[in-house]
């Protein structure tokens, strides 16, 4: 393997401003990675980029120019950096944000899979291996996530996909008991309802993933939506005096949960294989909650945390996922189970479906995953009273402000030969 100081990364990337997931964390492979320690030099080398779609705030095709890095118009070109072989040590596949159709289910269409797919047909036309980032869910349907997962084993390919919320900080900073029981649990999550309802499904699978017997699998997912919500709630579907201690783990967040000042709430109920219940409750997008929160029981005992994002111009909270992302790349061992996203994409697919379907009940056999979270390596910050006010981080380039890099055409029309 290259050594990390000559260590080359393609960003692959849907499109690339400010806020995007682009931004928040390619970008920090070009400036380091803001932490509670101070400002984390890259170990690697961002060596070229593609970005699918230029957005009419592009800061991408600026920093590329700032830092001196090539731009292809080819997935194939950004891999072998113009070349006719792979000449790169690890990807990163950002497929979050861009000008995509929604499915009549609301799941946008971003292309997740061909990003993927485009980067797996130049490493097998090299004959090499290299580690691939994907953020977030893997696909937005089943049977690409599934393609995905089977394609990356059948490449002997090490692949990891994450969410940046389970290495948010912790109030308290808390997990589940590796190898404890676990009856019910619930987590609040709030805004859209598929990209944030992933995060939802992330904020709950990452405890409940420690049980006694660590995952077995989701048997079946429930979308309920408005007044059914609370309707399920006081019927004892999901447990309201569990949403209300995850509530109350929030600094300064409400008390209680008053339905009068939710707008639009959903609730994702889960029934895991082995009974455990799980919900994803949705608080709409009215400001009423806007982070994410967690609580458990087993028997009498109940346990609740915050996740605090940081927001603010750095979002240091995707540092942390940037740390974990180059410790991947350099070592080729993922930090958390690729499985728990291959089974949080079924669990939103799933959920999505019950949503379109009116709160039918989706069972779901394929969603038979069993893993272990046992060695989990992943780095998460201290307590939220131990970080800084302020993270070291240079200021992104206003839009249109600075100068662009030129981009690099592709070298092939579609015939290898003639």
């Amino acid at each position: 393997m290259t050594t990390p100081d000559c260590f080359r990364v393609a960003a692959v990337v849907t499109t690339y401003f400010p806020d995007s997931h682009a931004g928040v964390i390619a970008t920090k492979f070009m400036r380091g990675f803001p932490t509670d320690d101070g400002l984390i030099a890259p170990r690697t080398t961002l060596a070229s980029l593609y970005i699918d779609q230029l957005h009419d705030r592009d800061i991408g095709l600026q920093l590329a120019h700032e830092h001196d890095i090539p731009v292809y118009e080819s997935i194939r070109g950004a891999l072998t950096l113009g070349s006719d072989r792979l000449a790169v040590d690890a990807v990163l596949i950002i497929g979050e944000h861009g000008d995509y159709p929604v499915t009549a289910r609301g799941q946008e269409m971003v292309p997740r899979r061909y990003l993927f797919e485009q980067v797996c047909g130049v490493i097998e036309e090299s004959s090499g291996v290299i580690p691939v980032f994907s953020d977030k869910h893997l696909a937005y349907r089943w049977e690409d996530a599934e393609w995905m997962y089977r394609r990356a084993a059948e490449l002997g390919l090490p692949l990891w996909a994450a969410s940046a919320v389970p290495l948010a900080w912790r109030s308290p900073q808390w997990e589940h008991p590796l190898d404890q029981p676990l009856d019910e649990a619930v987590a609040i999550a709030f805004h859209m309802p598929e990209r944030y309802g992933f995060h939802g499904f992330e904020a709950l699978q990452c405890q409940v993933e420690r049980r006694t017997g660590g995952e077995t699998g989701v048997a079946a997912v429930q979308t309920l939506a408005g007044g059914s919500v609370w309707d399920a709630g006081r019927a004892g579907a999901w447990s309201w005096d569990l949403a209300e201690a995850a509530l109350a783990a929030v600094a300064d967040g409400p008390t209680s949960l008053d339905p009068a000042k939710v707008e639009d709430p959903l609730v994702y109920l889960v029934r895991y294989r082995d009974g455990t219940r799980g919900a994803v409750l949705m608080l709409g997008n009215s400001g009423y909650v806007s982070t994410f929160s967690y609580a458990e029981r087993c028997g009498g005992l109940k346990a609740a945390l915050a996740y605090d994002m940081e927001k603010g111009p750095p979002h240091a909270v995707f540092g942390y996922l940037g740390l974990n992302i180059e410790d991947f790349f350099l070592t080729g061992r993922p930090p958390t189970p690729l499985e728990r996203t291959y089974l949080t994409t079924g669990m939103l697919e799933a959920a999505m479906i019950s949503r379109a379907d009116g709160g039918a009940v989706v069972k779901t056999p394929h969603l038979d995953i069993a893993y272990s979270a046992r060695g989990n390596t992943p780095r998460r910050p201290g307590s939220p009273d131990s970080r800084p006010e302020a993270y070291e981080f240079p200021p992104l380039p206003e839009p249109g402000a600075t100068l662009r890099a030129t981009t690099i055409p592709t070298q092939r029309d579609g015939t290898v030969h003639g």
